[in-house]
């Protein structure tokens, strides 16, 4: 039986760290939160019961949605105060690292020994930051996503030092509160702003090589490949597409821009064992070759839908393309 995380104190009650806030409390916890000093606590507390109550009114958030989190919240007088009694807390400060590892100090040392203490990092590595952490068996990283009430995913980071246990408690309280955790490797952006950080690069290359606009750039990515993205992951796409089309336009890229742009080494070596995808019964993924056709007739319907969905939405405001 995982035991079950009831108390939580959020430190930074920032843009991030409320919209966390505002989560954990409508999956039940009672949630502390601390900022740099009992005014700035008091304020966030207010904007985010008046924020939860727009949310509720536009049928963002469900309905009692702003009772439950006015009476999960509660502003601290300090950081101390807010993780003195609490089984979780979760750093949410600036993503300067010395800040970082101030916070966590002051939350170690005035923490319970039995505290789980989560960072929303980024991308610092948590073995770095877990030299500030006394006790760091019960230290992980837990990186939401932006805007933290609307983005299903967060990252589990575990080293070698955090007791599995922890990964436990906490992957738990996720799930509780909705969310979709990943346990990933701890290495410097982990998997989701690695990803993201590397195309944002080559999407500003190709703008600064004057190839395309910024606009054009977007266009493209939300309609193409960006699109596909918010429903399956690039190996699933990949699989379905077929991987001996990936490898060879992989050739036509690594021709024009070299080894940056040169196919990966497990593409090449699935292409060569006769692992293309789907359509030979396997590639990156594990797909049952009888739901074969399920499969592609799902991801037909749910692109159609998605269509439907974005034409209804309209193009965002103050963008000309979206």
């Amino acid at each position: 039986m995982v035991s079950t995380v009831q108390t939580v104190a959020v430190i930074g009650s920032g843009y991030m760290g409320g919209g966390i806030a505002q989560v954990l409390a409508l999956a039940g916890c009672q949630v502390v939160l601390g900022d740099l000093d009992a005014e700035t606590a008091a304020r966030s507390y207010d904007r985010l019961t008046e924020q939860a109550a727009a949310f509720e009114a536009a049928g963002l958030f469900p309905a009692d949605a702003t009772d439950t989190i006015r009476a999960g919240l509660r502003p601290a007088a300090s950081l101390e105060d807010a993780v003195a009694d609490v089984d979780y807390v979760t750093e949410a400060v600036p993503e300067v690292r010395a800040i970082k590892a101030d916070v966590l100090r002051r939350i170690s040392a005035a923490a319970r020994a039995d505290t789980i203490i989560g960072s929303n990092t980024s991308a610092i590595p948590i073995s770095e930051l877990a030299r500030s952490v006394t006790l760091p068996a019960r230290f992980l990283g837990v990186h939401w996503m932006n805007p933290a009430p609307f983005i299903p995913g967060v990252e589990l980071i575990a080293p070698e030092h955090t007791d599995p246990e922890v990964v436990d408690r906490i992957e738990h309280l996720l799930r509780r509160a909705g969310k979709v955790p990943a346990r990933v490797s701890d290495s410097p952006g982990f998997v989701a702003n690695r990803l993201q950080f590397a195309l944002f690069k080559e999407a500003a290359l190709m703008v600064e090589e004057g190839l395309a606009t910024a606009e054009q750039v977007d266009l493209v990515v939300s309609n193409a490949f960006g699109f596909r993205l918010a429903l399956f992951g690039p190996f699933a796409i990949a699989d379905m597409a077929g991987l001996d089309v990936y490898n060879s336009s992989y050739e036509s890229l690594q021709a024009e821009y070299g080894d940056r742009l040169a196919a990966p080494r497990s593409l090449a070596e699935l292409v060569e064992s006769g692992h293309l995808g789907i359509k030979s019964g396997g590639g990156y993924l594990a797909i049952d070759p009888a739901q074969q056709q399920e499969l592609l007739a799902h991801r037909d319907s749910a692109y159609a839908r998605l269509s439907r969905l974005r034409a209804e939405l309209g193009t965002a405001p103050g963008l000309s393309v979206s």
